[in-house]
């Protein structure tokens, strides 16, 4: 959470933590944490979003056309197919990205409540997710 969601830099996390800089670079290798960055970056409405966007434009460039010639083509359809399948997959399935976003969202809520807690609770997430790629 200190490297992906709040972006400290290693020495950060390492004082943080009470480890080396060293230790917290092995975690970040081991731990793909440059993944999941990039991966949370990206939202999956955003991804969704941009998904919606190309079927419109599509469909735009479709409709412009003069009349009679107002309807996909063979590799237009089939790319408007592939998007909208790709939307049904993202718009159902829950991925790693989303279940850390929600993992944050109730640490940092659990933080408030009780802190000791939220650490042990921490460890066993970190474990879960790790388990979960």
């Amino acid at each position: 959470m200190l490297y992906v969601k709040e972006n400290l830099t290693q020495k950060e996390i390492a004082e943080k933590v009470g480890s080396s800089r060293q230790s917290v670079n092995k975690w970040i290798s081991e731990g793909k944490w440059e993944e999941l960055k990039a991966g949370l970056t990206l939202t999956k409405e955003e991804q969704i979003k941009n998904l919606y966007r190309q079927v419109g434009e599509l469909n735009r460039a479709i409709l412009e056309r003069e009349d009679g010639q107002r309807f996909a083509s063979a590799s237009e359809a089939d790319t408007i197919g592939k998007l909208s399948a790709a939307i049904r997959k993202m718009e159902s399935d829950t991925g790693i990205a989303d279940m850390i976003s929600v993992g944050i969202k109730f640490l940092e809520w659990m933080r408030k409540a009780d802190s000791d807690r939220a650490r042990e609770f921490a460890e066993y997430w970190d474990m879960f997710i790790k388990d979960q790629m």
